[in-house]
């Protein structure tokens, strides 16, 4: 079950840090998943701990879900500096 609830709640997290971050035409489904995964580990590794939440395998609350949002927009934003320094 916890399989689910992590790609449910990465597709989500990762396509709103996607609409954010203006990224979401160049995006799909599974990268939208992927970026929300890896931010949350991102965001429950280093800001987590700064806000006193835990990620969401420590249980499901609004503040995970804002940690691992946090955590999908800094790695949306490290993504962009080293696209655009590259492809522009």
């Amino acid at each position: 079950m916890g399989i689910v609830v992590w790609l449910i709640v990465g597709g989500i997290v990762g396509w709103l840090a996607s609409l954010i971050m203006k990224t979401d035409a160049q995006q799909g489904i599974i990268l939208n998943i992927v970026v929300g995964i890896v931010g949350a580990l991102i965001g429950g590794w280093l800001i987590g701990p700064l806000l006193g939440s835990g990620s969401i395998n420590e249980g499901f609350s609004i503040m995970s879900v804002v940690v691992s949002l946090i955590g999908a927009i800094i790695l949306l934003a490290i993504v962009n500096l080293f696209r655009r320094g590259r492809a522009r």
